[in-house]
């Protein structure tokens, strides 16, 4: 009898976790509906502020600021407290979006706009939904696994094509040449689907190649009859 109700909390239990679930979702949609194009930036949270990696992010991110661009990261330190240590300085938007973790992640004190995630899967959906850029500077798994899922929904046309750049060619150079080496002749992905990132490692560079992109993108809009849609939404 004592398992029974023990099996039934449980499944209690399930069932009330769907409404945080929904809760996260609902204030990041709430939050961010109206944030305007944006890019996400990513990287490692180790990396300390007399880091160059950590010093290019942060050029990075005011530059994007400075064209009206807002920056989104994951609100913790390293890479992500640059990127929005830059955009906050630079006067733009600096979305940080904080997932609670036994260790490591603390929110960073630069984000203008502020969120909080349990759900690694609900935060990630906030990432590429509001979204017009992917910026990935140097990181570890976490970075990797978005740069991972940005790609997967572009391949299988999930989501509309959209700018996913690499930054620092020394440290992304051995996954690209692997791409080719071995997805590629394996043929685990077709010879176009490396073409869906660049690796770019000037920050001016990288600023005009997002703008490029979507200056193209919205001409081809103006002058097709098929809708084009937006890069931020999920489809």
């Amino acid at each position: 009898m004592k398992e029974k109700y023990f099996i039934d909390d449980i499944k209690l239990s399930e069932s009330w976790r769907i409404f945080k679930i929904i809760g996260e979702f609902v204030d990041g949609i709430d939050t961010l509906h109206q944030v305007g194009p944006a890019v996400s930036i990513f990287g490692s949270a180790r990396i300390t502020p007399d880091h160059p990696y950590y010093q290019k992010a942060e050029k990075i991110a005011a530059l994007f600021a400075k064209e009206q661009y807002a920056v989104i990261t994951g609100g913790g330190g390293g890479i992500m407290e640059a990127a929005n240590k830059g955009a906050t300085e630079a006067g733009g938007t600096s979305i940080g979006m904080n997932i609670i973790l036994p260790f490591e992640q603390k929110p960073n004190p630069y984000s203008t706009v502020k969120l909080e995630f349990k759900y690694f899967f609900v935060r990630k959906v906030m990432f590429l939904k509001y979204a017009t850029a992917y910026i990935a500077m140097p990181g570890g798994f976490g970075t990797l696994d978005e740069l991972s899922e940005a790609l997967t929904l572009i391949q299988t046309h999930r989501m509309t094509r959209m700018p996913i750049i690499l930054v620092e060619s020394g440290y992304w150079k051995g996954l690209a040449d692997w791409f080719q080496e071995q997805l590629v002749t394996h043929k685990m992905i077709s010879p176009s689907d490396p073409d869906l990132f660049q690796i770019i490692d000037d920050p001016e560079e990288i600023v005009q190649a997002v703008l490029k992109f979507h200056a193209n993108a919205d001409n081809t809009s103006r002058h097709s009859d098929n809708t084009v849609q937006t890069p931020s939404c999920l489809s």
